[in-house]
């Protein structure tokens, strides 16, 4: 299992933050095989289809470059313009080869990893001229994982050279013999075999190489539990920050509730327990009466407190206040089932306001629809 600096487990999966962190700074699995092996399949296949074209433009320009008259041996400048000629006619000759290299090189450094360009890799870092911190990589286990795959492919390829070199060591030898057209065309063919049989050796290791460096990256990426905390308190904020943030719009919403209370018409309480502040703005075209504040307990005293101060009537019913308190909501007409309650309610509370009757009725065992929450 894999520790951190710190010597903690690595237990925990890691984020897409950490993830996304990690490819900003340039750090993705890369296989330096697998990519070493494409190339070699790829020169492997040019030389075997356009192998024998190069060798013949090779020739021709080596027969002009070495074919020249007098003139041209002893004035300099049409010396120079000829070996500039060249010169040129080989870069063309070896051009489309070397962008067919490039593009493969690039090709296959994202095939494990996926495309990535970040800037943060260029920015230099004093830390990495630190000795001590540098002969520290020097003895990490990466660095001898990577010392051991280095020997082995080493190995690998000196073992898969020797005997190629031993298997045609006779052609090899009678390249020097024949005629030089005849000559060049057998060294072409023994170069795309030799191609082609060191990359046997390279699929191996790219076969190791990439799977490793997958699993190697994700071990690296894993997070402790401890990490995996700091991260949330970064992104979502630490549980204290939150509670008191949730506290204080509580307490926002609640003076903003308190500050609304002396436009009621009527506070519906349980007595003690509940407290319902509703207004009915009939000019204003609400449909229904409205719920202004809601509380129970010390919010409901405050609510009965501020009604008090403000000539607000208040109505004793008990379970109509229940059942606005756990069917409505603070800003919103009550429910259509409590119209008819409320109304008789409020009748009676603009008729003992207009002087029409000298006190209110006993609302206490007022109908309320028992399909309404009356309860938590």
């Amino acid at each position: 299992m894999a520790e951190n600096a710190d010597g903690q487990e690595k237990s925990e999966s890691p984020s897409d933050k950490k993830l996304a962190d990690a490819r900003k700074k340039g750090q993705v699995p890369r296989s330096k095989e697998l990519g070493t092996l494409l190339i070699m399949l790829l020169s492997a296949a040019w030389f075997m289809f356009l192998g024998p074209q190069m060798i013949d433009d090779f020739v021709k320009a080596t027969t002009g470059g070495l074919s020249f008259d007098r003139d041209h041996a002893f004035d300099i400048k049409k010396a120079s313009d000829l070996i500039f000629a060249q010169l040129t006619a080989a870069l063309w000759m070896v051009m489309p080869f070397m962008v067919a290299m490039l593009m493969m090189a690039v090709l296959s450094n994202i095939l494990v990893g996926g495309w990535l360009f970040s800037t943060e890799v260029m920015i230099p870092k004093f830390s990495k001229l630190n000795p001590i911190a540098g002969i520290k990589r020097m003895f990490s286990v990466k660095a001898l994982i990577e010392l051991v795959k280095a020997l082995l492919k080493f190995v690998l390829m000196s073992v898969i050279a020797i005997l190629f070199i031993y298997s045609t060591l006779y052609e090899l030898r009678l390249l020097g013999t024949v005629e030089v057209m005849l000559g060049m065309a057998n060294a072409g063919d023994l170069l795309v075999q030799a191609f082609l049989v060191m990359t046997l050796g390279l699929i191996v290791i790219a076969l190791i190489d990439a799977p490793y460096q997958l699993w190697h990256h994700a071990e690296d990426m894993k997070m402790t539990q401890q990490e995996v905390k700091d991260e949330y308190k970064q992104t979502e904020g630490s549980p204290e920050i939150k509670g008191r943030i949730r506290r204080m719009q509580r307490e926002m919403a609640q003076r903003r509730m308190m500050q609304d209370v002396p436009n009621a018409d009527v506070i519906i309480t349980n007595p003690e327990h509940y407290a319902i502040a509703l207004q009915y703005d009939a000019e204003g075209g609400d449909s229904a009466p409205k719920v202004l504040a809601m509380g129970i307990d010390f919010m409901a005293a405050q609510i009965r407190t501020i009604a008090q101060e403000h000539k607000i009537q208040v109505v004793r019913s008990p379970a109509l206040a229940r059942a606005l308190y756990y069917n409505s909501e603070v800003g919103q007409v009550i429910p259509r089932a409590l119209f008819t309650s409320v109304a008789q309610i409020l009748a009676m509370v603009y008729q003992l306001r207009d002087k029409k009757i000298s006190k209110l009725p006993d609302f206490a065992n007022i109908p309320v629809s028992p399909d309404l929450k009356q309860s938590p």
